[in-house]
């Protein structure tokens, strides 16, 4: 039974990149297919069956030249970010709804003016998509550069407040170190104080100092 689920997961994956790389493959030919369809003695195109006119452009052929430019690379984009397994993925999301926004003011906008104002409409997608892949690169960067697991402290810290401990520590016990003896308590910073840290200007001007010294020193720049 096991093995039948295995291979019915197995066979359906296959099935599915198939059609991926089908897609893919034919892409050079969907691009130019504007070259390929039969036009009528009006000038509309006839695809299978289905009559297309110019939508306002020039000629029909015009008017399937740009469909396909859009289309082409924005389906071709929607499968690299469902197949993508890099941490930056998420910023394709970017290209993909400059794509669908630039087809959909073809189709739906009421002037004859293309590719005006949908550079506007990305701007939310942008506010929303390049922080969180931001965030995500400096948490990587933390926990396999710097050798700091935010998740893991996050995970400890909630394990001492199910405990009961609190992020004050009290030192009155009665066999105190003498160390310990000059703290009053041990404040243990959050997440969000961390990370502030890291990006404070103080600590971006030392880090934009070490890359200016770095860089002249390999191009034995004398300041």
């Amino acid at each position: 039974m096991i093995n039948r689920v295995k291979r019915k997961k197995a066979k359906k994956k296959i099935f599915l990149e198939s059609l991926l790389v089908f897609f893919i493959a034919i892409s050079p030919f969907l691009y130019k297919i504007y070259d390929y369809i039969p036009y009528d003695l009006d000038g509309d195109g006839v695809f299978f069956g289905l009559t297309l006119g110019n939508n306002g452009f020039p000629d029909t052929s015009t008017y399937l030249w740009y469909l396909t430019s859009k289309i082409v690379p924005l389906y071709l984009m929607i499968f690299w970010f469902l197949t993508s397994r890099d941490w930056w993925y998420h910023i394709i999301i970017i290209p993909i709804a400059m794509y669908a926004f630039q087809m959909f003011e073809v189709f739906y906008d009421s002037d004859n003016m293309i590719d005006t104002d949908n550079i506007w409409w990305l701007i939310p997608i942008c506010m929303i998509t390049i922080p969180s892949v931001y965030f995500i690169r400096i948490k990587l960067y933390d926990k396999h550069v710097n050798g700091i697991d935010l998740e893991a402290i996050e995970a400890e810290l909630e394990e001492l407040k199910n405990k009961g401990f609190d992020n004050k520590v009290n030192l009155d016990t009665d066999d105190k170190s003498e160390v310990e003896q000059h703290v009053e308590h041990i404040e243990i910073p959050t997440i969000s104080e961390d990370i502030n840290s890291k990006l404070s200007t103080g600590n971006l001007e030392n880090i934009f100092k070490n890359v200016q010294e770095r860089i002249q020193s390999l191009l034995h720049i004398k300041t």
